[in-house]
C-alpha cells in the first residue's frame, strides 16, 4: 500500500479532498485540504439527472484535484453520494469522469456513506466505547448512525438534504414565513419513521458531522465565544438546544440571502442553503428531543482513508481506536522529533506525584481528566526544541495550541498547551495573554498541573533518565520525595527539582523535600 493517499468525496453540494500520509496500521497525518463547491444535484425530489454543466463543474473540479494528488504521489479513491447514487445517468457520469481525469468513481448506498462517515468519527473523537447516534445532514441526504465499538447498530439514509430542500421551498432565494413553515411540516413527514426507529436505541451521545451543522456550530461560536480562542477548532465543539434555537431564529427571520450574508460566522459558500439546512437539524433535535450533539471536522472522506487502510492491510477489528486522544498526542509529539526517553521519565514520574496528591488530599478535587491533560503535557512539554531551544516552553505552547489533538476541545488544547508552557521559568502570571484567558476554573488547573510537570522535568534535569523511580511519604505539611536510582552522582536532579518547586509548595501549600 503507498503510503500518501488520497479520498475524495463527491457529495450533492461540493466535493471534498482529503491527502494524508499513512503514519502506521492504525492513523495518518494530514498533509493537505481542498474544498470546492460544485451543486451536482439541483432537483427539489428525486436527483433525477446530472445536467452537462454539472458534469463540467465537475470535471474541471476533478482535473484540479488529480494535480495535487499526482504533486503528492498519492493513490486515490473517490466515493460518491447521493445526487451520483441517484441519478439515471449516473453511469454516463462515472464514465465521463473516468476518460476525462483518469478518476474512478465508486458510488456507495446510503448505509455505506454512514459507515464510512462514523469510521471517519471514530477517528476524531474518544468514542469508540460509546454507543453513539450519528447524524449528518448533507445536500441530497441525511445519514443516520446507531454505532458502538466500530460495530453499526442501525443506519439509514434518507432524501432530504441543503440543497435537495432549498430548491423544493426556496428555489428563488426568497425565505418566507409560509414556506418555512411549509418546509418544517414536510422535514417532520420524512423524519418520522426513522426517528421512531433511533428512539429504541439508547445511545450516550450524539454527534453532528459535515457542511450544515458546522457552519450552524461556527455561527454559535462567533456570537457566544468570539472572544475566547485564537483559530477556533470545531472538533468536539458542543452546541446545545438553546443556543442552536437562538441561531435559527436569527436564520429564519431572514427573508433572502443578503440578510443571511450579514450573520456573523455564515459561510458564504452555504448562504442561500442555510436556512433549508438548519431546518433540518431543528426538527432532528426536536423529534429526538436532543439536548446536545458534538461535532466531528472529520467525516466520510476521512472514513475513506481509514476504510482504505484496513481494506489494504487485511485488518478486520478497529479496536485500535480506542484512544483516539492518546495516539494523537503521540503523533504531535513523533512529528515534532520528541525526545522519548525524556518525555516518557518526566510523564512517568509527574503521574507517580499526581497520583499521591489525588489519593492523599482530596481539598484539591484532582479528576481522571486533570491527569489526561497532565499526560499529554509531559509528552509534549518539550515538543518547543523543534523550533528552537531559546523560549522552547513557549514554542511547545504555540505548537500544541495550533495543533490538531483530535478527540480534545479547544477549551482542553489550551489547557494542556498552558501546562506545557510552564513546566520552566516563569509561573503562570495574569499578564501572561494565554493564561489571563483562561476560565478561573482553569487557571487554578493549570497551576496544579504544571507545577507537578515542573518538578517531573527537573527530576530530569540531565536527560538521562536516571531516576527509577520516587517514594513519596508525607509528614503533616511536609513532602519527602526519596529518589530511586542505580546512579550515585543525582545532583543535577535534585537541583533540577528543588529550581522548580516554588510553584508546588505555594499551589499545594505544602514543603518539598528532595532525598535520596
Amino acid at each position: 500500500m503507498n503510503k500518501i493517499l488520497a479520498a475524495i468525496d463527491i457529495g450533492t453540494n461540493s466535493f471534498h479532498l482529503i491527502v494524508v500520509n499513512v503514519t502506521n496500521n492504525s492513523g495518518f497525518t494530514i498533509l493537505t485540504r481542498e474544498k470546492e463547491v460544485v451543486r451536482l444535484g439541483k432537483s427539489s425530489r428525486d436527483m433525477k439527472y446530472i445536467t452537462p454543466d454539472a458534469t463540467f463543474r465537475a470535471v474541471a473540479t476533478l482535473k484540479r484535484f488529480k494535480l495535487i494528488c499526482e504533486s503528492f504521489k498519492a493513490d486515490i479513491r473517490a466515493v460518491a453520494t447521493s445526487a451520483v447514487r441517484e441519478a439515471l445517468n449516473s453511469n454516463d457520469f462515472v464514465d465521463e469522469i473516468f476518460n476525462k481525469t483518469g478518476i474512478r468513481i465508486e458510488t456507495v448506498s446510503g448505509y455505506e456513506e454512514a459507515r464510512l462517515i462514523y469510521l471517519g468519527v471514530l477517528q476524531a473523537l474518544p468514542i469508540y466505547e460509546k454507543k453513539i447516534l450519528l447524524f449528518d445532514v448533507g445536500g441530497g441526504s441525511t445519514e443516520f448512525l446507531v454505532g458502538e465499538k466500530s460495530e453499526v447498530l442501525f443506519a439509514n439514509s434518507l432524501k432530504i438534504g441543503a440543497v435537495r430542500l432549498t430548491e423544493r421551498f426556496f428555489s428563488e432565494r426568497k425565505f418566507r414565513p409560509e414556506l418555512i413553515e411549509e418546509a418544517r411540516l414536510s422535514i417532520k413527514t420524512i423524519l418520522f419513521p426513522v426517528l421512531r426507529d433511533i428512539k429504541k436505541y439508547n445511545y450516550e451521545l450524539v454527534i453532528g458531522t459535515s457542511g450544515t451543522i458546522l457552519n450552524l456550530g461556527n455561527i454559535i461560536k462567533q456570537y457566544e465565544y468570539v472572544d475566547s480562542y485564537d483559530n477556533f477548532n470545531m472538533n468536539n465543539f458542543s452546541i446545545n438546544k438553546e443556543s442552536l434555537s437562538k441561531i435559527i431564529k436569527k436564520i429564519t427571520k431572514c427573508s433572502n440571502t443578503k440578510e443571511i450574508e450579514n450573520i456573523k460566522g455564515v459561510d458564504p459558500d452555504r448562504v442561500d442553503i442555510l436556512t433549508a439546512g438548519a431546518l433540518i437539524v431543528e426538527q432532528i433535535f426536536s423529534g429526538l428531543n436532543i439536548d446536545k450533539v458534538t461535532l466531528s471536522t472529520y467525516a466520510l472522506r476521512e472514513g475513506i482513508i481509514l476504510d482504505t487502510i484496513d481494506k489494504s492491510i487485511g485488518v478486520k477489528n478497529l479496536s485500535f481506536i480506542t484512544n483516539v486522544r492518546y495516539k494523537s498526542v503521540l503523533q504531535l509529539a513523533e512529528h515534532c522529533n520528541y525526545d522519548k526517553k525524556h518525555s516518557d521519565k518526566v510523564t512517568y514520574l509527574a503521574s507517580k506525584i499526581f497520583n499521591f496528591i489525588k489519593e492523599n488530599f482530596e481539598e484539591y478535587n484532582l479528576s481522571d481528566a486533570d491527569r489526561e491533560y497532565l499526560v499529554a503535557a509531559g509528552i509534549l512539554h518539550d515538543i518547543g526544541h523543534s523550533i528552537s531551544h531559546s523560549q522552547h516552553h513557549r514554542h511547545s505552547y504555540y505548537l500544541i495550541k495550533n495543533s490538531e489533538l483530535l478527540g480534545f476541545n479547544n477549551e482542553e488544547i489550551e489547557i494542556i498547551a498552558n501546562i506545557a508552557r510552564y513546566h520552566r521559568k516563569s509561573h503562570p502570571k495574569l499578564k501572561h495573554d494565554n493564561f489571563a484567558k483562561l476560565s478561573s476554573i482553569n487557571k487554578d488547573r493549570v497551576r496544579k498541573l504544571s507545577s507537578i510537570l515542573r518538578i517531573a522535568d527537573g527530576l530530569d534535569r540531565s536527560h538521562r533518565a536516571l531516576i527509577d523511580d520516587i517514594k513519596i511519604e508525607r509528614k503533616n505539611n511536609t513532602l519527602n520525595f526519596y529518589l530511586i536510582s542505580k546512579s550515585k552522582e543525582l545532583s543535577l536532579e535534585i537541583w533540577g527539582a528543588n529550581m522548580r518547586k516554588d510553584l508546588f509548595e505555594e499551589t499545594y501549600n505544602l514543603k518539598l523535600n528532595i532525598l535520596v
